[in-house]
């Protein structure tokens, strides 16, 4: 096989994804290990949450028993806190939105568990990402509505050739089809949805076990209406929970920090909730040579609409971006990721 004494380190969540991402690899000739990252567990003097990574673990070791590869348990549990949950909590009391599936892709995956790979002797790291690798070129994955580009912008050019998306090229019904035909021990797992630290717990007390919430006004039109339970429970172009009656619902279209102020309209086409410009730091790009001024496309939440916008450079690692249209709900502190067509050039941070 012309894979053969090619050796990949396979990301192993314990969910179906890299299950058969791993069975892919095994198919295809490759020499396959795989790794299970610890990066959060609510041990002592942690923070209460009910991540269930005991029970993911417990799934890798048996798919990994059941496809007769080794298992490698990393414990990034410190690295972790101090990279994303830092990062996480940081952002929300600036009363900024933040993504750490982002950062944990970032500073986790495609950085401690990429170089353990290389610096032990794989030729790839592979993970169950739907994303694709074409000519050496960050591509949407064949599912478009699963497709994780989103998450995954902060891959360097560099490390392309050295990474393996089995799933990429395949839809997600097939791939839950062919878990079942070859019986994967974790064949009916359940997709695992938002954040793993948080599990069960609301986000709202998991975020008030580090951060002061200080209650403050709410004002429509000039008045106030009620009390917010804590800017960092809010992001823009928010209507749920913010209970206060009268002519509602409610949507979130400015939060000042100062004052301690929520500033909400129930006009759903208030255009205080559009915006037509934003501005990008610690953008990278893959593959790709930005000028001056770029036509492009971006979304700015997963799974969002890929809106034509134009990134022009403002000086070092900083870019404008405006959209063709005005846009609602955009988040200081969300990513705005780009593309050329089908390729992901990279993207950003909003200021």
């Amino acid at each position: 096989m012309k894979n053969k004494h090619k050796k990949v380190l396979i990301a192993l969540s314990g969910g179906i994804d890299s299950a058969v991402s791993a069975y892919l690899l095994l198919k295809q000739g490759y020499e396959v290990e795989a790794a299970f990252m610890k990066n959060w567990s609510s041990t002592a003097g942690l923070l209460k949450s009910d991540c269930p990574w005991l029970q993911d673990r417990q799934d890798a070791l048996r798919v990994a028993a059941f496809l007769k590869i080794p298992l490698h348990t990393l414990d990034f549990e410190k690295q972790y806190a101090n990279t994303v949950m830092k990062y996480f909590f940081k952002e929300y009391q600036a009363g900024r939105t933040p993504n750490p599936d982002v950062m944990c892709n970032k500073e986790i995956k495609f950085k401690l568990l990429y170089n353990w790979a290389l610096k032990n002797g794989f030729n790839f790291l592979a993970t169950g990402h739907y994303a694709q690798i074409k000519n050496g070129q960050l591509m949407r994955s064949k599912d478009e509505f699963k497709d994780q580009t989103y998450f995954i912008y902060n891959i360097k050019t560099s490390q392309l050739p050295h990474i393996l998306f089995p799933v990429g090229g395949m839809k997600k019904p097939a791939v839950k089809k062919l878990a079942a035909k070859i019986g994967l021990p974790n064949k009916d797992k359940k997709e695992s949805m938002g954040l793993c630290f948080v599990g069960k717990i609301r986000l709202k007390d998991f975020l008030e076990q580090k951060l002061k919430c200080t209650m403050g006004p709410i004002v429509h039109e000039g008045k106030k209406i009620g009390e917010h339970q804590g800017l960092f429970n809010y992001t823009l172009g928010q209507r749920q929970g913010i209970a206060v009656g009268g002519s509602g619902p409610y949507y979130v279209f400015k939060k000042d920090l100062k004052t301690n102020t929520l500033y909400v309209t129930n006009n759903s086409n208030d255009k205080r909730l559009e915006v037509l410009e934003v501005e990008l730091h610690s953008v990278n790009w893959i593959r790709f040579e930005p000028q001056k001024e770029n036509q492009l496309m971006g979304r700015y939440r997963h799974q969002g609409d890929l809106i034509p916008l134009t990134v022009t450079g403002i000086g070092k690692d900083r870019y404008q971006v405006k959209f063709k249209k005005p846009q609602k709900a955009v988040a200081s502190g969300q990513s705005l990721v780009l593309y050329k067509g089908k390729q992901c050039v990279g993207g950003g941070v909003i200021v």
